[in-house]
């Protein structure tokens, strides 16, 4: 078992260090949700599967997803295209692949195995998970929360456009009453008489 925390770790560190340093954003989450699944293999090699669970579910399944999609939704104009077309070399795939298929084995090898048929003797229940995060760690966790809430915040602010403000433009109100009554058609407050039959 300690071999494969050892890959597991491996592959979740270097799918983190490829997902902080792709240009591409959809690149950038998918490695990042290998990393993610990295994670969930460590949490139930430790006896928490529960936690792998809701790291699959949640995490890697869930919000990342969301976040693949709204991503391919945006409009990322050309230059996305031509790092599309760089990603598809194959040299580019090999490291993925190659932690792609370690991670894949890990999983084949636990689920097959008779750990999951023998509970491990320090198995850790939800109970014990919630009571560990909003317990002794529940300003840690919110403090967490909040910092990746102004990361998100930050990204926001910083990766879009700068927008130009639009011209406005002033209107004279009165100039336009002045110019339409020579023609001798406004009609003066209660009357009957255009301003021209005066």
């Amino acid at each position: 078992m300690e071999g494969l925390f050892y890959m597991a770790a491996v592959v979740a560190v270097g799918a983190t260090l490829m997902m902080l340093t792709r240009q591409n954003a959809v690149h950038a989450l998918l490695y990042l949700i290998l990393s993610l699944l990295a994670v969930a293999v460590i949490f139930y090699l430790f006896g928490a599967p529960f936690a792998a669970a809701l790291e699959v579910i949640v995490y890697a399944g869930a919000i990342m997803v969301l976040f693949v999609f709204v991503v391919m939704l945006l409009n990322l104009g050309p230059r996305a295209g031509g790092l599309e077309a760089a990603w598809l070399s194959p040299t580019v795939w090999l490291l993925p692949a190659i932690m792609a298929a370690i991670l894949a084995g890990e999983i084949v090898y636990i689920l097959s195995g008779p750990g999951l048929r023998t509970a491990p003797a320090g198995e850790i229940a939800p109970v014990q998970v919630g009571l560990a995060l909003y317990g002794p760690y529940l300003i840690g966790v919110e403090l967490a929360s909040m910092l990746l809430l102004g990361a998100l915040v930050g990204a926001h602010h910083l990766g879009r456009e700068a927008r130009s403000k639009p011209e406005t433009k002033t209107h004279d109100v009165y100039s336009d009453v002045a110019g339409s009554d020579s023609g001798g058609d406004l009609v003066r407050a209660g009357s009957d008489r255009t301003s021209g039959a005066a």
